[in-house]
């Protein structure tokens, strides 16, 4: 038992994202200006949503809080990436693989939900209007957030110690670039059949009433946009929604790729792939496709430029 254990706490070791080729060395310098822009877009989202109280309404409060977990996100994964490609070292500690899978899957959960709940936000804001400082009053707003965390936590803290509970055999070697739970699964040397489908179900579920609750949310919009006379409103109506129904179509898109495809129609190669897309590329449109067509955020960022020019 005592050397069983001794072998289940070993570290394992990633495959990584890149070789030693021109072409990947060119690819890993791309993803670092990727990272670097995610990192920088999302923090500043975060600091002029705090700093700046015409950017304190419900909306913006949980955008914040979807810039923080796309921020974490990357976090998550390329520091690791980055430090096993320059070092050449590919081992990653038991504990840190364990930390690694649980804060990435926490993450993807939380967002999820998150995106979900904005969907609500924007159908009060569109349909309910002059009910809306009622409906989505701070109390509200900070059980969205707190339920979106909690909730995605705990069912990660649930499959994190499942699955780090499973002895490991053979090379320990994750054909991936983190500890992304398909490639850890794939070194368990027990039958984990039963496991593998309740999760399966569980991440299936996961994904679903997210998506159920954006699609009723947004049939209820575009039945209240249809109704509306006036091309005006009509043109505000789709502004408000624009950004994050783009933001739910990317993230719930790569989700399902990388997801709900049967394990028979898996590669590693295309595991890869859906990962980047949603753990580097859309952490980093997010904030992007969020502010670029924001009025609100461009006039919160010339107020805080103009006090720092003015104070100096």
């Amino acid at each position: 038992m005592w050397l069983r254990n001794q072998t289940s706490l070993s570290d394992f070791f990633l495959e990584g994202l890149f070789d030693d080729s021109p072409t990947h060395l060119f690819l890993f310098c791309l993803t670092l200006v990727v990272f670097l822009v995610a990192l920088s877009s999302n923090t500043l989202t975060i600091f002029l949503i705090c700093v700046d109280h015409g950017l304190h309404t419900p909306m913006y409060f949980l955008l914040s809080q979807l810039s923080l977990m796309d921020l974490m996100h990357v976090c998550t994964t390329i520091p690791k990436m980055a430090t096993n490609y320059l070092s050449g070292s590919k081992s990653i500690s038991f504990v840190g693989c364990a930390t690694q899978h649980f804060l990435y899957l926490s993450l993807g959960g939380a967002e999820c939900v998150l995106l979900a709940l904005m969907s609500y936000d924007r159908y009060v804001a569109i349909c309910h209007p002059l009910r809306y400082t009622v409906l989505m009053s701070r109390k509200v707003v900070l059980m969205m957030a707190v339920t979106s965390w909690l909730g995605a936590s705990l069912n990660s803290l649930i499959h994190t110690v499942i699955l780090m509970h499973f002895p490991f055999c053979g090379s320990r070697k994750i054909h991936h670039f983190y500890c992304e739970y398909p490639a850890v699964m794939k070194l368990v040397c027990v039958d984990v059949t039963v496991y593998e489908t309740t999760a399966h179900i569980s991440t299936i579920v996961l994904l679903l009433l997210p998506i159920i609750l954006v699609s009723t949310s947004y049939g209820f919009i575009l039945h209240s946009v249809i109704e509306m006379r006036s091309a005006g409103s009509k043109r505000n109506a789709f502004a408000t929604c624009s950004s994050h129904f783009t933001v739910v179509s990317l993230w719930f898109g790569a989700c399902i790729f990388s997801y709900m495809r049967p394990r028979s129609q898996r590669t590693p190669l295309q595991d890869k792939v859906g990962s980047v897309f949603y753990s580097i590329i859309t952490p980093t449109l997010n904030p992007l496709i969020y502010t670029l067509r924001n009025k609100d955020v461009a006039k919160a960022l010339r107020r805080v430029l103009k006090r720092d020019f003015i104070s100096q």
